[in-house]
């Protein structure tokens, strides 16, 4: 009986002292995904035009694309606690419980004031019925050179954006939220 109480006495002074290895302390992130949920913004000011939106899901995430005529050069894309219209500032409701605003510093029209992009339906510039992130995608406007999108997600998920070149001298946005933490 003293061999067991000496061994069982032996392991909890171990582990008093910090010799037994405990197992790891942080969680495996989900899918390897390391973004936050912050603000992300690049404030250069660009030449190109708005052509159209899309969307697309993806295995860990839900994407949101915006096809430029040239560079992307700026854009602003944040959490917000209501996605408001351009020029005008009156709120846009959107589905969701988490609101992101994108804006892209291209206008929806050329120099000469016509119409680049012409969304089918503001208030659906994309059917996201089934996604797992996305609820609602809107037109927000597009006033002195920048476009907004509202962006309706499930809940204030982690989010990346990110530039791609192509096609035809054009340029993308790329806007991925994470299906979840």
């Amino acid at each position: 009986m003293r061999k067991i109480g000496a061994g069982v006495a032996a392991v909890l002074t171990a582990a008093g002292l910090g010799l037994v290895v405990p197992g790891p302390a942080s969680a495996a992130s989900y899918c390897g995904i390391m973004w936050g949920s912050l603000a992300k913004a690049d404030p250069d000011m660009s030449s190109a035009n708005v052509t159209n939106v899309r969307t697309g899901q993806q295995p860990c995430y839900d994407r949101l694309v915006i096809d430029v005529t040239g560079k992307v050069a700026g854009y602003s894309v944040q959490y917000v606690p209501v996605v408001t219209q351009d020029a005008t500032g009156f709120p846009i409701p959107v589905l969701g419980d988490a609101d992101l605003q994108v804006v892209v510093t291209a206008p929806s029209y050329n120099q000469y004031s016509q119409p680049t992009y012409v969304p089918a339906a503001k208030a659906e510039l994309s059917n996201v019925s089934g996604y797992q992130t996305f609820r609602q995608v809107v037109f927000a406007g597009s006033f002195e050179g920048t476009t907004s999108i509202g962006l309706g997600v499930r809940a204030r998920l982690p989010f990346r954006v990110f530039t791609l070149d192509g096609p035809d001298g054009g340029s993308r946005l790329v806007v991925d939220v994470a299906h979840r933490w």
